[in-house]
């Protein structure tokens, strides 16, 4: 089997959550996130793009609902024993084949969680649920359970990060010889994305942000490719993944030189990284983290050129994002507490003058001040 953790490490998980249930009063729970599943179980797909669901019972047992083409990989990358399928059929709403599953394992009546927050269940089939189980038994919203049980890592799950992040390192060793000018964006990806394979790494859970002259200031991907002129500006952000855990970093290279507003630009990022490090240990919650780095900005001027957020929590995550829930928001009451790996990022992008700075990499956060887990530095890089 291609699990990537001891069998005891998916117990401990099975235990926390099991906790968490009885805490709540919950007599089951259908997870839908993939993240949920891979987390509790191992189970690796990209098939939540269709209807599947897990049901967890407070008794501990499990069973997967799924699509034939997903059984074997239950089988192969997981702990699941008991696979049920629904098939592929004209008018088909497997969510009837789930209520007649939670029947069948006596949960008529049950007090039952849904994970309704995540990509793997779509509005669509989440009214269809909906309609089949508003008589079934008291249903209630479980979105945050596992997500908050998955945003303390054990130590199995640092080394993962670790290695995430080592790949990320690699990913801007192979990328910064190819940025100079007349250097070609394609290349620089495929440069990136290529170390990270090398090194025994995964597909991220979304694009690498890549963008020179004026898209330097997206903070999206996009299609479209053009080469470094003379005297360009370049913004990355990227993630090595290692068994789905991701470490993401970002930078803004500069081509040619530095303009005194880029080196204004770079200065604020980065004292308003230093303001997030001292921000970012117990005590303190995400929105502080927020605020310190907000502070900066604001001394700076730079308050209309700064974003909403400045950060979020990582690890095991699916299509369509690396992004876990919990984000370095105003007023974000979540705790700091030892063990998270957070990922910071200073975006500052002046429209006015299209300039673009970022400055970005992750954490580990301990009893004290947080353990960055790349090897590189923080200083301004000019090409």
């Amino acid at each position: 089997m291609a699990l990537h953790f001891d069998r005891t490490e998916f117990d401990s998980r099975r235990d926390r959550l099991l906790i968490e249930m009885a805490e709540r009063k919950l007599d089951a729970i259908l997870l839908f996130a993939q993240e949920s599943m891979y987390w509790l179980t191992g189970y690796d797909t990209f098939g939540f793009c269709f209807f599947q669901s897990m049901v967890v019972k407070s008794d501990g047992s499990m069973v997967l609902l799924t699509r034939s083409a997903d059984m074997r990989q239950a089988k192969h990358t997981s702990t699941i024993e008991n696979i049920v399928l629904w098939t592929d059929r004209d008018k088909v709403d497997p969510t009837a084949d789930l209520r007649n599953l939670l029947n069948d394992i006596d949960l008529l009546g049950c007090r039952i969680g849904v994970e309704y927050d995540t990509h793997g269940l779509t509005g669509h089939n989440a009214r269809l649920l909906d309609e089949q189980l508003k008589t079934f038994g008291k249903i209630e919203d479980a979105s945050d359970l596992v997500s908050r049980l998955r945003l303390f890592k054990s130590p199995a799950e640092i080394k993962k990060a670790e290695r995430a992040a080592a790949l990320s390192d690699d990913a801007l060793d192979a990328a910064l010889p190819l940025i100079k000018q007349g250097g070609d964006e394609g290349a620089i990806l495929a440069a990136m994305q290529g170390a990270i394979f090398e090194g025994g790494g995964d597909y991220p859970a979304n694009e690498f942000i890549i963008g020179s002259g004026a898209d330097a200031l997206l903070c999206r991907y996009k299609s479209g490719r053009r080469k470094l002129t003379k005297t360009d500006q370049l913004t990355l952000e990227w993630s090595g993944a290692f068994a789905h855990y991701h470490a993401p970093m970002m930078r803004t290279v500069l081509i040619g030189k530095a303009t005194k507003r880029h080196q204004e630009l770079y200065e604020a990022a980065h004292d308003a990284l230093l303001a997030v490090e001292k921000a970012m240990v117990p005590g303190s919650t995400f929105g502080d983290v927020f605020d310190a780095h907000a502070r900066v900005m604001e001394a700076r001027g730079l308050t209309r050129h700064r974003l909403n957020a400045c950060g979020y929590s990582v690890g095991a995550r699916f299509t369509p994002s690396w992004m876990d829930k919990q984000m370095f928001f105003s007023g974000n009451p979540e705790p700091i507490a030892p063990d998270m790996t957070l990922f910071a990022h200073m975006i500052i992008m002046d429209s006015d003058s299209e300039t673009a700075m970022t400055l970005g990499r992750t954490y580990l956060t301990t009893e004290a001040a947080p353990r960055a887990l790349s090897r590189h530095g923080l200083d301004l890089i000019v090409h």
